[in-house]
């Protein structure tokens, strides 16, 4: 019962495809910023805030930091539940990483959706 109330996923197979499906996501999001950066003249703020300041970048920002909250997670949730044999310290830790991603996530937010 506990396994499943702090699980991200319904079964091994969902939380499979969330962390393929997520490093996809991640992986894209790298190469399009090395790219961007590699291609670039100069790197001056006017060149990052213009293109932190288009909303299809912030979107996809927002989306790559999400992906790296539920990739986390379901990676934590994951160790947890294979090293961490006491109930309350796995309970434990696991609410601390959910609540350190949502953290992230927001923060994520807070400072995309300012620019």
């Amino acid at each position: 019962m506990v396994a499943k109330a702090t699980s991200l996923g319904r079964s091994g197979l969902q939380d499979w495809i969330i962390q393929r499906v997520t490093a996809v996501v991640l992986a894209a999001y790298i190469i399009y910023l090395a790219g961007f950066i590699f291609s670039a003249d100069a790197m001056t703020y006017s060149v990052w805030h213009a293109l932190f300041g288009q909303v299809w970048f912030k979107v996809f920002s927002f989306l790559a930091v999400a992906s790296l909250s539920f990739h986390a997670w379901v990676g934590m949730w994951i160790i947890s539940t294979d090293y961490i044999k006491p109930v309350g310290i796995r309970i434990s830790f696991q609410v601390l990483v959910i609540l350190s991603c949502i953290a992230f996530v927001v923060w994520g937010s807070q400072i995309f959706w300012s620019v």
